[in-house]
């Protein structure tokens, strides 16, 4: 079928890369398209549900082309069989080409089918040969691949793989368009008597496929950093609730050798309940437990201080069976155990205690270590708001609970200190009531909103380059 009339053939090439990016962003859109295009290994079943994604709105196009004279522009079965040969491989792409060329074969262009076949294996060879990285960095903007192919030929003559594929792009096409020039009746595409509108033709092809290729080369990038936010923050959370002092680990051991031969048996049971504590510390972890848990890793803790200290470090303990199930960060009340042993009973002559409770309170959970040691200077009660709370002088342990809470909870959990010199200091922590699955879905959003921010940075420096002056070069 032919086109002479140049004005038509404008409107058309238009309508095509409007067609195509339609169709490629409301594909973007779908959660199922995205995994399936996302996923690095695919099996049979899994690209033939790809193809069918890509292919069925495009068929749809195609019998429109069929059924409506002179709306040429929404059959472009040609560059999608290309799309398919390129991210699929050969025999994903014949299938889809077999399929989109169905309506025109309704329409007796016998010519479509082999025609698509061949597309098909032309860039379905291409993909191996090029490699999938080349193929997602291909430019739709034709100018540029030739200004940077140019730069690069002149220091060093090769066929770069962008030009190559751009340049197979459009002699497809021009084959494509000689077909229809010659069987019309059996072949439908584009085409021109004028040499500049044969050239628009060949030259749109390649915008085309390109279109398509840049917005699911976003999603790919959009997915990437996801998946780095999310492995930044797993990597920062396993950082912290993994430290303990070395001060602790060097005193248990010390305490040990001094048990072995006195004590063998406490000894040993030290040993267990501090090969108990590192395990914990070196296997991998979730980022939130039930409350049972944590209280269990800080038992063996507990015990071991209780046996360095002695009857100088009495432990007790009010939790309320309610909260026994409900998730926490893991390694959360360990250091700030640590802290009030450290910097409120030890400092005492004759030690004292720490009071571990735990109730629901005003749809919060609320945790409190309270300590019955010498308190922190300066004297008086302070109360300060979590942005204030816990400042360099209270300890690397104080400091890893405030990071955990800020980057977990935000402003929906609460740190207190309550402290009076000589008589103790008390720390209360409040946060929302969560199971263990309610837990993970948080982390999952904060990594979401991690990644939101990152691409908003990324975003105003792409916006800023963009901004700065551009220095002549140099001659």
């Amino acid at each position: 079928m032919h086109a002479s009339d140049s004005k038509l053939i404008w409107i058309t090439l238009l309508v095509e890369l409007g067609v195509a990016a339609a169709v490629a962003s409301s594909l973007a859109r779908s959660s199922s398209f995205k995994r399936l295009l996302l996923r690095k290994h695919r099996t049979s079943r899994e690209s033939l549900q790809l193809t069918a994604w890509i292919c069925v709105p495009l068929m749809l196009g195609v019998l429109i082309r069929v059924r409506v004279p002179n709306f040429l522009a929404a059959d472009i079965s040609l560059q999608a069989t290309a799309i398919l040969g390129l991210l699929l491989g050969p025999w994903a792409a014949m299938v889809g080409g077999a399929a989109l060329a169905l309506p025109a074969l309704a329409h007796r262009e016998f010519f479509a089918l082999p025609v698509n076949l061949l597309v098909a294996a032309i860039f379905g060879a291409y993909r191996r040969i090029g490699g999938e990285e080349n193929i997602w960095t291909f430019s739709p903007l034709i100018d540029l691949s030739l200004y940077r192919w140019i730069r690069r030929t002149v220091s060093w003559p090769h066929l770069d793989r962008q030009i190559s594929l751009l340049l197979l792009l459009m002699a497809t096409e021009f084959a494509a368009s000689m077909i229809s020039h010659l069987y019309p009746r059996h072949y439908f595409a584009l085409y021109s008597s004028s040499w500049f509108m044969e050239l628009a033709i060949c030259a749109c092809a390649p915008v085309v496929v390109g279109i398509p290729l840049k917005i699911w080369n976003a999603v790919r990038i959009e997915h990437k950093l996801e998946e780095q936010s999310r492995l930044l923050l797993e990597a920062r959370l396993d950082a912290l609730q993994r430290q303990i002092n070395p001060h602790f680990l060097f005193n248990t051991l010390n305490s040990i050798a001094s048990l072995v031969r006195s004590q063998p048996d406490l000894a040993r049971e030290m040993i267990v309940k501090l090969s108990n504590i590192l395990r914990v510390l070196l296997r991998g972890r979730d980022a939130f437990v039930p409350l049972r848990e944590e209280l269990d890793f800080t038992d063996d803790y507990l015990d071991i201080e209780v046996v360095r200290f002695g009857n100088k470090l009495r432990v007790v303990k009010e939790i309320a069976p309610d909260t026994l199930d409900i998730a926490v960060p893991s390694m959360l009340l360990q250091p700030l155990i640590e802290n009030s042993i450290k910097h409120g009973l030890e400092p005492r002559i004759s030690g004292g205690a720490i009071t571990l409770r735990s109730r629901v309170a005003d749809g919060q959970l609320l945790l409190e270590i309270e300590d019955d040691g010498v308190g922190i200077e300066p004297g008086g009660p302070t109360q300060e708001p979590l942005s204030g709370l816990l400042r360099e002088g209270s300890g690397i342990g104080m400091r890893n609970v405030r990071e955990r809470i800020q980057v977990l909870y935000g402003d929906e959990a609460h740190v207190e200190v309550v402290s009076r010199p000589g008589r103790g200091t008390r720390v209360s922590l409040r946060m929302p009531l969560a199971t263990r699955e309610e837990g993970d879905e948080l982390l999952a959003l904060l990594t979401e909103t991690v990644r939101q921010s990152l691409h908003s940075i990324e975003t105003q420096r792409r916006r800023f380059a963009k901004m700065r002056p551009v220095e002549p070069p140099n001659e």
